[in-house]
């Protein structure tokens, strides 16, 4: 296997990892309520302290993997969100379940930007969408590897034993560490005297070093907030929200998810495509654009043909958006600083966009799904001026030019 094959192969299996690890909590969730003794805000902070986690993380281990290399503390990475997930399994009250999440969300954090400045360094310009949309749909296949080990071990063995398969991803870590070179560019930067004093690579200053960047990194993190606070509100939302002003049973809902999840599946793989064809600005404002109206009109949707067929569109269109994401970010900026901008500014979408579904909820309970969906479209437009407002991509080391077409 080449080099470029290896990265998308380490940088899928890692997200997959992690987005099991991360799912492992929604399914274990009423066990943990119950057995806790607590209510439902309080379990709802083990997703908060996850994605505080996950921001500091992004934000520490960028900074390292630029300083140090990215296989080697990729590998970190995985040690510590597997070390953390484990250790939940032992936790004796939800206080020690905030800190051991903590710790599997500082790994979480770190392992995306990694990956996807692995992928970006080894592919070449044409292909880094396709590349990064192979990647970005592990998130989609560690759900449904979480919710296969769920249904096999939570009725048998609790939820526990759930987290104790944490332990897997070591496993992981030790064949990528043995088997994964380090980024040619990334070691060619290292050696290349003319880049500046390794003092100043990895810091978060350099992502505002002029009015210039520092827009670029702003209007990068609403892009990437606007991501994630649709993907949220629509995934945790919709599914009461059509029991609701439909009628439908769970496991009608649970049928909605799994189709809407296939639609996101498809619409990642054809964004990539899209990326690579028509470049970053086109991709993203069809995708956007499409998203915007796919959510308002999803709101007058009835019957379960519709309802399925439409939670397929929403999805292929609001979520294959995701699949650019590693691309994008890696396009502005250059080797010595890729690893902390890519973490940094998705993990500061997650953080802020993980509030979206309370907004969602209020809008639910004092107005109507029409009126939820109206702000989902909103954002998607937000996002799409914000785009428009993006240059070039400058990341103009020798070993890699980028741009935003």
């Amino acid at each position: 296997m080449d080099y470029r094959k290896k990265t998308v192969v380490a940088s899928v299996t890692g997200l997959t990892l992690e987005g099991m690890d991360i799912m492992f909590i929604s399914f274990a969730m009423s066990m943990i309520v119950a057995d806790f003794n607590i209510d439902f805000a309080t379990g709802g902070f083990i997703s908060s302290i996850t994605n505080i986690g996950m921001l500091l993380g992004g934000i520490i281990f960028g900074i390292m993997a630029d300083k140090f290399g990215r296989v080697r503390i990729f590998t970190y990475t995985i040690f510590l969100f597997a070390i953390g997930t484990v250790l939940t399994g032992f936790a004796t009250s939800i206080e020690e379940v905030y800190m051991y999440r903590f710790i599997a969300g500082l790994g979480a954090g770190g392992e995306y930007g990694i990956g996807m400045a692995l992928v970006a360094e080894a592919w070449p310009k044409h292909k880094q969408g396709r590349a990064s949309s192979y990647v970005s749909v592990g998130a989609q296949y560690g759900v449904i590897l979480a919710a296969l080990l769920s249904a096999i071990i939570l009725p048998t063995l609790g939820w526990r034993a759930l987290f104790f398969v944490g332990a897997i991803p070591v496993i992981f870590a030790f064949i990528i560490r043995k088997n994964l070179d380090e980024s040619p560019e990334w070691l060619k930067v290292q050696k290349d005297n003319t880049v500046g004093n390794n003092k100043e690579k990895g810091k978060i200053a350099q992502l505002f070093a002029s009015p210039r960047i520092a827009l670029t990194t702003i209007s990068l993190a609403i892009m990437a907030t606007v991501q994630i606070a649709g993907y949220n509100g629509l995934m945790i939302w919709l599914p009461s929200m059509l029991q609701e002003s439909q009628g439908l049973s769970v496991s009608n809902s649970a049928l909605w998810t799994i189709s809407t999840a296939v639609g996101m599946i498809i619409g990642m793989l054809t964004f990539g495509i899209f990326m690579d064809k028509f470049g970053v600005k086109r991709a993203y404002g069809i995708f956007l654009i499409a998203s915007a109206c796919a959510v308002f009109l999803y709101s007058y949707a009835t019957g379960s043909a519709w309802v399925l067929i439409g939670g397929a569109i929403v999805g292929f269109f609001s979520n294959g958006m995701f699949a650019g994401y590693g691309a994008l970010i890696s396009s502005f900026y250059p080797v010595q600083i890729r690893s902390t901008a890519t973490n940094t500014i998705f993990n500061s979408g997650r953080a802020v966009g993980g509030f979206s579904p309370i907004l969602v909820g209020f809008l639910l309970e004092n107005y109507n799904m029409a009126m939820a969906m109206i702000y989902l479209a909103i954002l998607y437009c937000v996002s799409f001026v914000v785009m428009l407002s993006l240059g070039k991509g400058k990341a103009k080391e020798k070993s890699n030019v980028a741009e935003v077409a």
